[in-house]
């Protein structure tokens, strides 16, 4: 399993947008080096151009748009619900949204998810002790610090919640493809998106900018996970 999700990642940086981008800037200073002119002119002009083109912001807008529009964000809030998770953790964009539907939920608890990574401490932990410090109390918060992916998330949830409802909280980007995991497990999502990236009123005319690329690149991670879930599940 561990050597299954470190090649999925490689792989995945490999094939990211920017990635390609440089990956054919590259090949075309090669070719500069080697004086092969009109080769070098060829990869260099088609990297500059991708590199522009997806930091384009309606580029971005028309990547990530069918993501976030997939689902609401959630206003009529059941009553009946005991959990919500908060995938990922991310206190910084998907974590206010857990903490306002926690004060709109009678006797509920949160769960935070997230492993370390190259952090010492595991992102459920970091999450966690956040929440405790806004308020939760240790007794209102479950943690899950061993999931790698929304899958192994997904596994571990099903042998808690069995097909009980439960509240998930993620970015509206990945939203989709995480009901569709969910879902495929038996579980019994309700969706709760929030850390919206699309402007409504993006501009046809505009320059390259960091956070569009930032954006293409959330929005084609998850068409590769699509992708891949598809074929492995």
């Amino acid at each position: 399993m561990e050597f299954t999700f470190i090649l999925k990642k490689l792989i995945t940086a490999f094939i990211m947008p920017l990635s390609i981008g440089l990956l054919l800037g590259l090949i075309g200073l090669i070719y500069l080096y080697q004086h092969k002119l009109k080769k070098a002119k060829v990869f260099l002009t088609i990297s500059l151009i991708w590199i522009v083109t997806i930091s384009y912001e309606p580029f971005s807008a028309i990547m990530i748009q069918p993501l976030e529009t997939k689902y609401e964000k959630l206003e009529i809030i059941p009553d009946d619900v005991k959990y919500i998770l908060l995938l990922g953790g991310d206190m910084e964009n998907r974590g206010w949204e857990a903490l306002r539907l926690y004060h709109k939920i009678k006797d509920v608890k949160i769960i935070t998810s997230g492993y370390a990574g190259n952090q010492e401490i595991a992102e459920a932990i970091r999450t966690a002790n956040i929440l405790q410090e806004l308020g939760i109390p240790k007794d209102k918060i479950i943690i899950h610090d061993k999931p790698k992916d929304t899958k192994e998330e997904a596994i571990i949830i099903k042998q808690i919640l069995k097909d009980a409802k439960f509240i998930l909280v993620t970015s509206g980007y990945h939203m989709p493809r995480a009901m569709k995991i969910f879902q495929k497990e038996g579980l019994n999502p309700i969706p709760a998106p929030t850390d919206f990236r699309i402007k409504h009123n993006s501009k046809f005319i505009s320059t390259p900018y960091g956070m569009n690329l930032n954006n293409t690149e959330r929005a084609w991670h998850e068409y590769i996970g699509t992708l891949w879930a598809r074929i492995r599940y």
